[in-house]
């Protein structure tokens, strides 16, 4: 009997309308449209606007995208798994609002929190429902609502990020296609670098908390920068040479959307040219766990059945790793 893998059937993605471009952000902290692209490559980043809105406003319509291009109902979902550091509140779990809104009557829901690489943590975990053959239909969301952490006055953070999500539907595949391997690293020693210094059971929000300005992402760059670059690109490395891969047997490289940088060393290691790479940090910015599903959503239409991907992400914690799969539709 072929074995049971775990494979992408379906993409949803979401991004809000209103766009903050470098532009903007001029007259907001001091900083320039050049130093901003020339350091990170971004040229603008989606802000979710609108009073009462979160993290699972944005998923919704990504989710409920992938259901009507797969031709499902809501109600076949079985399990949805929302990774995202931005959730609605800090408990119910936003896949469970997520779940209530679409009509999602027969998932069970939950959240994991791994920063920019909670996407990839996601989906082998996803993966592994599937292989055990007890699930037939799970979907992954990365979502983040950056903007609901990040101080505008901050220029080291705010011209970084951005909001947006998107989602993959999991299916069974008996053909070898699907999730094949993944590497998955963590590093608590790095917590310190990059944070959010209160709100947690440590530092519970208190007036001090909130006038300190606590309650917002906290980075030390260039130390993230070195471990972004070294843990990204070795760890894509390894899962390359640990499935006896070349550089001309991979079709996609898709690389966390952090800093342009990051993303050319990554492919560099790898040997991959640069048409190989998906980039789409220039429109989005850093979304945080929505980056790698959103790369799958903008390059959906040319992806081929049999297609070697390698997706990569590094992120806060420290948290990084890489997956490598075979695409298993034509669109």
């Amino acid at each position: 009997m072929q074995k049971i893998t775990a494979a992408i059937s379906a993409v949803g993605g979401y991004v809000p309308e209103y766009r903050l471009t470098n532009k903007e952000l001029e007259t907001m902290v001091d900083t320039n449209d050049e130093w901003i692209r020339s350091r990170t490559g971004i040229e603008e980043r989606r802000i979710l606007k609108g009073e009462g809105l979160g993290s699972s406003d944005m998923a919704v319509p990504a989710v409920l995208e992938l259901c009507k291009k797969r031709g499902i109902d809501p109600s076949e979902i079985e399990c949805l798994i929302c990774a995202t550091v931005t959730p609605d509140m800090v408990f119910p779990a936003t896949a469970n609002i997520v779940c209530d809104k679409i009509g999602a009557v027969n998932a069970f829901g939950f959240d994991i929190g791994a920063a920019c690489s909670g996407f990839l943590f996601a989906l082998t975990t996803g993966a592994s429902f599937i292989e055990s053959g007890r699930y037939k239909k799970v979907v992954v969301v990365g979502v983040d609502k950056m903007s609901s952490i990040i101080d505008y006055s901050d220029r080291t953070t705010c011209i970084i990020f951005g909001d947006g999500a998107g989602a993959v539907l999991l299916e069974p595949n008996e053909e070898g296609n699907g999730v094949l391997d993944s590497i998955l690293k963590s590093d608590g020693s790095g917590s310190k670098y990059l944070h959010m210094k209160a709100g947690g059971s440590v530092r519970p929000a208190t007036m001090e908390s909130v006038l300190a300005k606590e309650h917002y992402a906290y980075q030390e760059g260039q130390a993230v920068f070195k471990f972004a670059v070294k843990g990204m690109a070795d760890v894509s490395y390894e899962l390359m040479e640990r499935n006896n891969l070349t550089a001309d047997d991979i079709a996609w490289l898709v690389p966390h959307q952090a800093n342009l940088r990051i993303i050319d060393a990554t492919a560099n290691r790898m040997s991959l040219p640069r048409e190989k790479v998906m980039i789409n940090i220039q429109k989005y910015g850093n979304t945080t766990a929505g980056t790698l599903p959103l790369c799958l959503w903008d390059w959906e239409k040319q992806l081929k059945k049999g297609d070697n991907i390698i997706l990569a992400a590094f992120g806060g914690g420290f948290t990084w790793g890489a997956t490598w799969l075979k695409w298993a539709y034509n669109s």
